[in-house]
Protein backbone atom coordinates (compact mmCIF):
# COMPACT_ATOMS: atom_id res chain seq x y z
CA UNK A 1 0.00 0.00 0.00
CA UNK A 2 1.33 3.47 -1.28
CA UNK A 3 -0.44 5.88 0.66
CA UNK A 4 -0.48 5.35 4.12
CA UNK A 5 -3.54 7.45 5.27
CA UNK A 6 -5.88 5.30 3.17
CA UNK A 7 -7.91 1.96 4.90
CA UNK A 8 -6.07 -1.76 4.50
CA UNK A 9 -6.00 -2.76 1.56
CA UNK A 10 -8.30 -6.01 0.57
CA UNK A 11 -8.48 -8.41 -2.07
CA UNK A 12 -12.29 -7.70 -2.76
CA UNK A 13 -13.12 -4.17 -2.30
CA UNK A 14 -9.83 -2.52 -3.69
CA UNK A 15 -11.03 -3.33 -7.12
CA UNK A 16 -13.72 0.27 -6.81
CA UNK A 17 -11.17 2.19 -5.82
CA UNK A 18 -8.98 1.31 -8.59
CA UNK A 19 -7.03 -1.11 -7.80
CA UNK A 20 -6.13 -4.62 -9.48
CA UNK A 21 -7.34 -7.81 -7.31
CA UNK A 22 -7.29 -11.24 -8.89
CA UNK A 23 -10.39 -12.81 -9.52
CA UNK A 24 -11.79 -14.99 -5.68
CA UNK A 25 -13.35 -18.64 -6.33
CA UNK A 26 -15.42 -17.04 -3.38
CA UNK A 27 -18.79 -15.79 -4.61
CA UNK A 28 -18.58 -11.70 -4.62
CA UNK A 29 -21.62 -11.52 -1.85
CA UNK A 30 -20.06 -13.90 0.83
CA UNK A 31 -16.55 -11.83 0.30
CA UNK A 32 -18.33 -8.64 0.93
CA UNK A 33 -19.80 -10.07 3.98
CA UNK A 34 -16.44 -12.02 5.13
CA UNK A 35 -14.89 -8.42 4.53
CA UNK A 36 -16.98 -6.55 6.27
CA UNK A 37 -17.26 -9.27 9.29
CA UNK A 38 -13.77 -9.26 9.81
CA UNK A 39 -13.51 -5.44 10.09
CA UNK A 40 -15.94 -5.71 12.49
CA UNK A 41 -13.75 -8.34 14.40
CA UNK A 42 -10.68 -6.04 14.08
CA UNK A 43 -12.79 -2.77 15.91
CA UNK A 44 -12.97 -4.99 18.82
CA UNK A 45 -9.42 -5.46 19.20
CA UNK A 46 -8.48 -2.32 21.15
CA UNK A 47 -4.73 -1.01 21.87
CA UNK A 48 -4.70 -1.00 25.77
CA UNK A 49 -2.92 2.56 25.71
CA UNK A 50 -5.62 4.22 23.45
CA UNK A 51 -8.89 4.09 23.89
CA UNK A 52 -9.14 3.36 20.16
CA UNK A 53 -9.57 -0.26 17.87
CA UNK A 54 -6.75 -1.27 15.81
CA UNK A 55 -9.02 -0.55 13.14
CA UNK A 56 -9.65 3.41 13.75
CA UNK A 57 -5.88 3.47 14.40
CA UNK A 58 -4.49 2.97 11.29
CA UNK A 59 -3.11 -0.31 12.87
CA UNK A 60 -4.05 -2.96 9.85
CA UNK A 61 -2.34 -2.10 6.46
CA UNK A 62 -3.23 -5.54 4.81
CA UNK A 63 -6.21 -8.01 4.66
CA UNK A 64 -6.13 -10.78 2.34
CA UNK A 65 -8.88 -13.56 2.28
CA UNK A 66 -7.80 -16.07 0.24
CA UNK A 67 -9.79 -18.74 -2.13
CA UNK A 68 -9.53 -20.90 0.48
CA UNK A 69 -10.85 -18.48 3.00
CA UNK A 70 -7.82 -18.42 4.82
CA UNK A 71 -7.10 -14.69 6.09
CA UNK A 72 -3.97 -13.19 5.90
CA UNK A 73 -3.61 -9.49 7.46
CA UNK A 74 -0.43 -7.12 8.03
CA UNK A 75 -0.94 -5.40 11.16
CA UNK A 76 1.77 -3.17 12.85
CA UNK A 77 1.81 -1.27 16.01
CA UNK A 78 1.52 2.55 16.95
CA UNK A 79 5.32 1.92 18.10
CA UNK A 80 7.74 -0.75 17.89
CA UNK A 81 8.35 -1.46 21.37
CA UNK A 82 4.43 -1.60 22.28
CA UNK A 83 4.39 -3.40 25.36
CA UNK A 84 1.61 -5.87 24.12
CA UNK A 85 3.54 -6.37 20.57
CA UNK A 86 3.71 -10.04 21.78
CA UNK A 87 0.34 -10.25 22.10
CA UNK A 88 -1.81 -8.14 20.24
CA UNK A 89 -1.18 -10.35 16.78
CA UNK A 90 -2.68 -13.55 19.27
CA UNK A 91 -5.76 -11.02 19.77
CA UNK A 92 -6.54 -10.63 16.33
CA UNK A 93 -5.82 -14.32 15.02
CA UNK A 94 -8.62 -15.27 18.10
CA UNK A 95 -11.27 -12.36 16.65
CA UNK A 96 -10.72 -12.95 13.57
CA UNK A 97 -11.06 -16.62 13.59
CA UNK A 98 -14.44 -15.72 14.89
CA UNK A 99 -16.29 -14.94 11.73
CA UNK A 100 -18.15 -17.16 9.92
CA UNK A 101 -16.90 -18.54 6.88
CA UNK A 102 -13.07 -17.84 7.69
CA UNK A 103 -10.47 -20.57 7.85
CA UNK A 104 -6.75 -20.11 9.20
CA UNK A 105 -6.18 -16.88 10.62
CA UNK A 106 -2.35 -15.70 9.55
CA UNK A 107 -1.31 -12.32 11.23
CA UNK A 108 2.20 -10.77 10.05
CA UNK A 109 3.39 -7.64 12.41
CA UNK A 110 5.15 -5.33 9.75
CA UNK A 111 6.84 -1.86 10.17
CA UNK A 112 7.03 -0.90 6.89
CA UNK A 113 5.92 1.64 6.19
CA UNK A 114 6.09 3.05 10.29
CA UNK A 115 2.81 4.00 11.92
CA UNK A 116 2.04 7.61 11.99
CA UNK A 117 -0.79 9.70 13.24
CA UNK A 118 -1.77 10.26 10.04
CA UNK A 119 -2.80 6.75 9.73
CA UNK A 120 -5.83 7.47 12.02
CA UNK A 121 -9.51 7.80 11.10
CA UNK A 122 -11.41 11.10 12.27
CA UNK A 123 -13.16 8.56 14.70
CA UNK A 124 -9.70 7.60 16.16
CA UNK A 125 -8.82 11.21 16.26
CA UNK A 126 -11.95 12.17 18.36
CA UNK A 127 -11.88 9.02 20.77
CA UNK A 128 -8.24 10.40 22.10
CA UNK A 129 -8.83 13.99 21.98
CA UNK A 130 -7.02 15.32 18.82
CA UNK A 131 -10.08 16.32 16.82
Amino acid sequence: MTDTSQKPETNDAGAAEGKLFTASAIPQDELARMTDDIIGALKTVYDPEIPADIYELGLIYKIDIEDDRSVKIDMTLTAPGCPVAGEMPGWVENAVSAVEGVGDVEVSMVFDPPWTPDRMSEEAQVAIGWY
